[in-house]
């Protein structure tokens, strides 16, 4: 068995956790011995593990996937990933409990045709059975087949046999430290396939579109969307029953358990495809579902596939201050800062100062209030990706701009000695309730002012020209509304009262 490893640190019960800075340990090799030994405490903590839907004081945030025999098989994607803790004495690990959940993402690419499908496999607790047996999906001749994973705690650790590992080219991280949250297997050469697919004119990647704002529609690679560690986690739900177990969700699992719950990883892919792409009225990027056949769905492949084609400079690429591709005690690091994008299918660099925080932190705070202040009379009427953190669309990427231009984030406060624009109002249970932009240097809560600052540009009485996201966009201002128009891309509306009109 092959795992890194990293010791425990803990969180709050999010379903979209914004992380704190996290330490990293060495790589460790162990054999294949102790994997017997974990399976077998596992029949132990599930007798004494805590009622699914309830929460332990101190929950083990750190967590392991057993990774099935031939993973990138029609049967290996169809046999569960088991869920363990990394290390049992911090306490059980169970995939009902949303704070521990794992998820398992894949693709397939048909190099014939150039075409990709998803198949999302479910993960189990160890020792248990699912809800309902996986689907076996039909893969196509030579298809190339790549898997993502995601976590909602704070460590994710691949084990399983060696030799399936480095088979199905698993990557949990660089230069001894894990990701932490994500890993995959196989995604270069997935995408390797996928970018010559579309050279060749067999892949087709649908336009963005434009959204209500009159913008064109945003990817994960738009500093509009983007947080301290971009481009992580995945799109797959599963169904969750209240005795634990779980299932992959099909119409015909749907049917057949109508007492289960849809879980989610807490995920910036998920967040642009299920909150910011349906309240701007963008459509993601679907391909056919081999669990669930007639039916499409979103994947992270997907959406960094059409973000690479598509998304104009400037582009948001992971930086090497992101807390995921650094080592021991916060310390970039070019390796690691690699073997990250590569997952993602983003640019190589040969020096850190390539991906430098600061100028990612300096595109941040010039695109992403504007956008956020544009779009909140959007978003403000959408409902909240955790009703724990913000009450609404609006208000949670706000709180979540504000951790990440803060010292817990990527510090840009810091590092541009500028203060953050973004200002989040509380309630008593530390749920964002209101925000204000200051985007014109005297400040607005959710609303535009006579006189607008977008992109360093000053437009006196909101009417005049500047450019956004490199369209060019006129702005008009009359009746306490904001007329936006950009390029051919149509007509949007900002309402200073936050009325839509």
């Amino acid at each position: 068995m092959q795992t890194l490893t990293r010791p425990a640190k803990l969180s709050g019960p999010l379903s979209h956790p914004r992380r704190p800075r996290r330490r990293f340990s060495p790589l460790m090799f162990i054999g294949a011995a102790v994997t017997l030994l974990i399976i077998l405490g596992a029949g132990v903590f599930l007798v004494v593990r805590p009622h699914p839907g309830t929460h332990a004081d101190n929950i083990n945030m750190d967590c392991s996937l057993i990774v099935p025999p031939n993973p990138l098989t029609a049967q290996g994607l169809a046999t569960p990933y088991q869920l363990i803790a990394t290390d049992a004495n911090n306490g059980p690990c169970n995939e009902s409990n949303p704070n521990q959940a794992a998820f398992v993402q894949g693709a397939v690419l048909d190099p014939t045709t150039g075409q990709i499908s998803v198949y999302d496999p479910l993960v189990i607790d160890a020792g248990t059975q699912p809800a309902a047996a996986p689907v076996v999906p039909t893969l196509p001749k030579n298809a190339i087949v790549a898997l993502w994973f995601g976590f909602n705690g704070n460590n994710l650790t691949l084990v399983g046999n060696k030799n399936t590992l480095n088979q199905a080219h698993c990557v949990n991280g660089a230069d001894g430290s894990i990701f932490n949250q994500v890993a995959y297997c196989n995604a270069v050469a997935f995408f390797q396939a996928a970018n010559q697919a579309i050279q060749q004119g067999l892949l087709k990647v649908p336009a963005l579109g434009t959204a209500r704002d009159g913008l064109p529609c945003p990817t994960t690679r738009d500093f509009s969307v983007v947080d301290m560690d971009p481009s992580d986690n995945v799109t797959t739900t599963y169904l969750v029953l209240p005795n634990g177990q779980t299932a992959q969700v099909t119409a015909a699992n749907q049917q057949a358990l109508p007492n289960a719950v849809q879980q989610d990883n807490g995920s910036d892919n998920g967040l642009l495809t299920r909150g910011i792409d349906p309240a701007l009225g963008c459509s993601p990027w679907m391909a056919p579902d081999l669990a669930n056949p007639g039916n499409l769905t979103t994947a992270l492949p997907l959406n960094e596939i059409q973000a690479s084609v598509y998304q104009k400079a400037p582009v948001a690429l992971v930086p090497a201050g992101d807390d995921m591709v650094v080592v021991n005690n916060n310390q970039p690091n070019l390796e690691k800062l690699n073997a990250y994008r590569r997952g993602v299918d983003q640019p190589q660099v040969y020096s850190l100062y390539q991906a430098s925080t600061k100028q990612f932190c300096a595109n941040l705070r010039a695109i992403a209030p504007q956008r956020l202040l544009l779009d909140s009379q959007f978003t403000q009427n959408a409902p909240s990706p955790a009703a724990n953190m913000a009450n609404n669309l609006f208000t949670f990427l706000a709180q979540r701009f504000v951790t990440t231009y803060g010292p817990n984030g990527l510090n840009c406060v810091g590092l541009l000695h500028m203060p953050d624009p973004v200002s989040v109002k509380f309630d008593g249970n530390g749920v964002a309730i209101s925000a204000t932009i200051n985007v014109n240097g005297t400040g607005g809560t959710s609303s535009s002012a006579p006189n607008c600052k977008v992109n360093g540009t000053t437009i006196n009485g909101c009417s005049g020209t500047t450019t956004i996201n490199g369209q060019s966009c006129t702005f008009s201002f009359a009746d306490n509304t904001v007329n936006l128009v950009c390029g051919q891309g149509g007509n949007g509306q900002y309402d200073k009262d936050h009325d839509n009109k």
